[in-house]
């Protein structure tokens, strides 16, 4: 019983410290960097998928982030997401 629940009780550490990570990996003192963006989903075209899918982003200096869609006709780039927790 104590070595089943010893090693439920790890494996579920062990994702939430590989989540950390993978949160920590998005932030940068000091620099912007487009891993901010990766959570972002718009809806273009009836469907909904990653920024990246849908614009080129970079970060051509340190406090910017730039977005510039491929297609004009897709107006889903161009306002903030609400439903997004995080926007830049």
């Amino acid at each position: 019983m104590k070595d089943d629940v010893l090693k439920e009780s790890t494996r579920k550490m062990d994702k939430v410290l590989e989540a950390m990570a993978r949160d920590l990996s998005r932030v940068r003192t000091g620099r912007a960097s487009v891993a901010l963006l990766e959570g972002i989903r718009v809806t273009c075209y009836g469907t909904t998928m990653p920024i990246a899918q849908v614009a080129s982003l970079a970060a051509p200096e340190p406090r910017l982030l730039t977005v510039q869609p491929w297609d004009p006709l897709c107006s889903a780039t161009s306002k903030r997401p609400s439903s997004n927790p995080i926007w830049v």
